[in-house]
């Protein structure tokens, strides 16, 4: 067999995703995520123009061979769209080459390494009677790991928070919704950020979160990139007390030797990189054991090739996997992090955001939650769909992620 056509596919049950489907001489056909978050069409662009081209007529079974030809035969390696193209291609070939065989894509990994894949939700409030609210939530749909973020004293709106992130873009409190999407807009919402605030109201937020649900329920906690090293150095000394599971993207991740300082002041697990689209991103970090997870998602990471590349080398050094999984990852790209992520011996947790009704309906996902693990389907390939005609009811939609200033009204760099 050869590939005989490729399609683009945009839609926009919810949110956006851009979706590759590719369709063997025989009828076989495979599912790639390329979703890049606020930049979909340049994605769009990059596979229709570029990628698809050069895929008609080379044969479906060589993966590692398709995979270093579009990373090499581009000239312009790695970076966000290129890798998320590639992990396109990348992914829909696996999936193609496990229905051929039959079987689960987990299978053609190594099998199982596990039961199921350890998951965490996101629990917010604006103030601690709704974060604990939301953490009650989560715990009641079986969540065993949570995610912990809260408003701010005197900030309107903090990026992570449900209900702030409603009311800034005219949301009801009974709207409550917790999938953080990019907002519909012509323009990116803008929030104010108070770093001095933050990292006096952080201890207290935990210390409150112990004393109401105790010492064991693994915790975690994402910075979003927008501490300095000695910042972040401060905020994860500051935490200690409290065990966390790891402390996410406390520094913006091009400034890999800030990791350096916040490792000399601080034990609490770092985690970073789901901004990172390749093994070389990491090298360094992984090198000096500067972080403790990889939190790349399979979307962004040039496909179940690219990413198990990168886990095979963080095995090396006790580094484990903490894929990114929020919604705009689409069902096909949560569903290769699954497939993958039950068959590394490394896997460490993965980020669970459930997607919205609407998007189910377009993914037909076949992947379960149950007792806090997420299970990926058995049956061959990825076991995701993909429904046209109800794509076709939700046409893209410009959406943005929002942008920070701090209380000067300057830019910051997160």
């Amino acid at each position: 067999m050869t590939i005989a056509f490729a399609e683009v596919l945009v839609t926009s049950p919810g949110r956006n995703f851009v979706t590759l489907r590719i369709t063997t001489s025989d009828g076989v056909t495979g599912l790639g995520d390329a979703t890049v978050n606020g930049r979909e069409l340049a994605v769009a662009a990059y596979l229709t123009e570029h990628v698809v081209p050069l895929l008609i007529g080379r044969d479906e079974q060589q993966v590692e061979d398709t995979w270093q030809y579009l990373y090499r035969g581009a000239y312009w390696r790695r970076g966000p769209i290129t890798m998320a193209a590639i992990a396109a291609v990348d992914t829909a070939l696996w999936d193609i080459k496990a229905k051929i065989a039959g079987l689960p894509l987990y299978q053609l990994l190594g099998g199982r390494s596990r039961a199921g894949c350890l998951a965490y939700g996101h629990a917010s409030g604006k103030e601690l009677p709704e974060l604990f609210d939301s953490v009650r939530a989560h715990l009641a749909e079986g969540y065993r790991a949570i995610r912990i973020q809260t408003g701010i004293p005197g900030l309107d709106s903090v990026y992570g928070v449900a209900s702030s992130a409603n009311a800034a873009r005219g949301a009801g409190e009974s709207t409550r919704y917790d999938h953080e999407p990019a907002r519909r807009g012509a323009l990116p919402v803008e929030e104010q950020w108070d770093t001095r605030a933050y990292l006096r109201h952080a201890p207290a937020v935990f210390e409150a979160v112990r004393n109401e649900f105790g010492p064991e329920l693994p915790l975690l906690h994402d910075a979003h990139h927008r501490l300095t090293p000695i910042q972040a150095a401060k905020l994860g000394r500051s935490l200690e007390p409290y065990d966390l599971f790891w402390l996410e993207d406390v520094t913006p991740a091009e400034n890999q030797d800030a990791l350096r300082l916040v490792r000399q002041h601080t034990t609490t697990p770092l985690a970073i990189g789901e901004v990172f689209n390749t093994i070389w991103d990491y090298r360094k970090l992984i090198e000096n054991q500067l972080i403790d997870y990889v939190r790349s998602p399979i979307t962004h990471a040039g496909g179940v090739t690219g990413l198990r590349r990168i886990m095979d080398y963080a095995a090396v050094y006790q580094i484990k996997s903490g894929v990114h999984g929020p919604t705009d990852v689409s069902p096909v790209g949560l569903a290769a992090a699954l497939h993958l992520g039950i068959a590394l011996h490394n896997f460490g947790i993965q980020e669970y955001m459930k997607h919205d009704r609407r998007t189910d309906e377009v993914f037909r996902p076949t992947y379960r939650f149950t007792d806090g693990l997420l299970i990926p389907g058995d049956e061959p390939g990825l076991g995701v769909g993909y429904d046209d005609e109800v794509a076709g009811a939700h046409p893209y939609e410009q959406a943005y992620l929002p942008v920070n200033r701090l209380l000067d009204g300057s830019l910051h760099d997160w």
